[in-house]
Order: C-alpha cells, then structure tokens, then sequence
C-alpha cells in the first residue's frame, strides 16, 4: 500500500450523528471531498445540510433520526442500507450541553442543578452513542468491517475550568459550567474500550477523538479567558479537527483501536 491511499476513503460509507450541527457538517463534507458517500442523521436538516444534499446528491442522504430512540436508528439503517449498503465508517458526533444562554437553574450550583437536565444530557450524549453502536456497530460486525468514531471531548478528561466564566460572577450572574455535560463524555472512553475489545475479531475498530473548544463568534470576554488558558493560544476553527476524523476512518490507522486521539490545543497537557 502507498502512502497515497493509507488516506484514501472514497470507498468508505459514513454515518454521521448530529450532521446539522456545525462539527457534524464540516465531518460530512470533509468525507464527501474524499469521494466518500455520507448519511446524515439528526432530528432537523439544517441550510447547510441542505447545501451539502445539493452539492452533492449522489453521495450525500440526510435522515431524520433520533440518537436516543432505538427504534427510530433501526428505522434509518434499513434506509442507509436500502440507499447505499451497509456503513463502513460511524461518527457518534451529536450531542448537546447547556448554553451560556441556558435557564439560570441549569448553569447555577453543582447543589441545585436540575435531575431532569441530567437525564436529558446523558442520554444523547452517551446512551445515544450506546444505542447507535448498538444499530450501526452491529452491522458493520456483521459484515466485519468499519471503524466507529466516538466523539468525545477534554471536559471528559479534565474538570472544566470554572475560572473561565469568573468574568461572568464579576458582573452579577451565578454561572458554573454544568456537570453532566462531562460526566456523559467521560464515559465515552469506556464505552470505547469496552466495544474496542468486543469487536476486534470482526474487524471493527472503535476510537474515540477528543477535542477542545470550537470558534462560534462567542462573547470577547469568554474568547479573551479562554484563549489564554489554552496553550497555542486560540480556539479551534471547525475544520481543524477534519484531518483526524479522516485518519480514524481511513486504513491509515487500520491498527488503531480502543485508543484516544487527543486533538486539544494543548488544554490537557497543562
């Protein structure tokens, strides 16, 4: 094999979870620029998946889907494989947090913070990833083939640095950083581990990637904080972590499995 096509992933199917989002659709079009074919899932299309579907329509199929709904992801495999075949590549990339813009009660006190918030975090973000392994991972086992890629995120590594959002208290407003948000990508790893090992024999490779904080024309206070904590001193632009979702999905990393791909800026080195 040449250097050349250790990246070549024209071949492959990819599965995208949460494509409307802002990483899911620079993942989407990053594999679609490869040659690769892409479904799309989420609840909603977005302007740009819809550009994407336009763009690229013999490649690019968006389904409507929910993460924490098994019967709705069986639903969208026999569409993904009625449309194209069975998926060779799975990106467990949706998941949701509480916004800066949340209600006080979800980003107030570890001590006041909301069950029903829990509940709602864990389980797109980790039960969602669960039950996708679960609908796509076991087809790509059966066909021993694929490569499932976790998204996960520095926050599941390290406690968020509350000191971030003091800027935030100096004016008045009580303002943590919520729990459950890490607590749901912590358990990634393991999860990641765990199917690593379960899948090894059928050839399925399950990774998680790590990342840190994305630019999306946040407040300058929090941009100033944030990037001085941060080793090489900025946010991430969206694209910037497209080179390591290609890596993990391509036969570039084919001996790569049940490992963590940290692609942070430095945060976790500190």
């Amino acid at each position: 094999m040449t250097q050349c096509n250790l990246f070549d992933v024209s071949a492959e199917l990819v599965v995208i979870t949460g494509a409307s989002g802002q990483l899911g659709n620079e993942y989407a079009r990053a594999y679609l620029e490869g040659g690769a074919r892409v479904v799309g899932l989420d609840l909603a299309a977005s302007a740009k998946s819809d550009e994407l579907a336009a763009q690229y329509a013999e490649r690019y199929h968006f389904v409507v889907a929910s993460v924490t709904d098994k019967a709705s992801l069986q639903g969208a495999l026999a569409d993904v494989e009625q449309a194209f075949g069975t998926p060779s590549v799975l990106i467990n990339n949706a998941a949701i947090d509480s916004p800066p813009s949340a209600p006080p009660e979800e980003n107030g006190p570890f001590e006041d913070y909301p069950e029903a918030s829990w509940d709602k975090v864990v389980d797109v973000n980790l039960k969602g990833v669960y039950l996708c392994c679960q609908v796509f991972g076991a087809a790509m086992a059966k066909a021993c083939r694929g490569s499932i890629i976790n998204v996960a995120s520095i926050y599941g590594v390290v406690s968020p640095d509350q000191s971030l959002y003091e800027y935030r208290r100096q004016r008045g407003e009580v303002f943590f950083k919520p729990v459950a948000y890490s607590a749901s990508k912590s358990g990634i790893f393991n999860l990641t581990r765990y199917l690593a090992v379960y899948w090894a024999k059928q050839n399925v490779r399950v990774n998680s990637l790590t990342i840190a904080g994305v630019f999306n024309n946040q407040e300058p206070a929090f941009l100033k904080t944030y990037c001085g904590r941060i080793p090489v001193g900025r946010m991430a632009s969206a694209s910037e972590y497209n080179g390591s979702v290609l890596f993990l999905g391509s036969l570039a990393s084919r001996y790569m499995t049940g490992s963590n791909l940290v692609v942070d800026g430095g945060w976790t080195a500190i």
